[in-house]
């Protein structure tokens, strides 16, 4: 549950805005016919309704949808706009390494490469739990 505690409260509001909808619609429905003097029909008010829900999801929900989580899933695959400072700055890194860690430099990164590698769809940034690896700048 806390792991998806964002989600679940999106669906919540998600869930009490549409039913707002819906009853304040009705109730502006049977005032409408009221006025008009013809009974409510539920049959036209659902069609009434669905139609003003579509619109509000179309023009509201899914651009944004879109915009945010549309987003969020590029970033985290790693398209080419959103990954090619991240190539730059690992390429910067890895020079670096192999001019100041001797020796070692090419085992040192070979085994960063290994830790920190997506395997399954899951990224695995922080490695916690884990000993951070370690190298003797001078070789001995």
């Amino acid at each position: 549950m806390k792991k998806y505690a964002y989600a679940w409260i999106t669906v919540l509001f998600f869930a009490v805005s549409i039913f707002g909808h819906w009853v304040f619609g009705w109730y502006a429905y049977v005032n409408d016919a009221a006025q008009h003097g013809q009974p409510p029909v539920f049959s036209e008010f659902a069609i009434e309704i669905a139609r003003d829900t579509m619109e509000n999801w179309q023009s509201e929900f899914l651009q944004l949808l879109w915009q945010v989580v549309g987003l969020a899933y590029f970033l985290y695959v790693g398209s080419p706009s959103s990954k090619e400072n991240d190539d730059r700055m690992e390429a910067k890194l890895d020079a670096l390494l192999r001019l100041h860690g001797g020796e070692q430099a090419e085992n040192v990164i070979r085994e960063i490469d290994e830790r920190y590698l997506r395997g399954g769809s899951h990224a695995k940034p922080h490695a916690h739990g884990e000993d951070p690896i370690h190298f003797d700048p001078k070789p001995r």
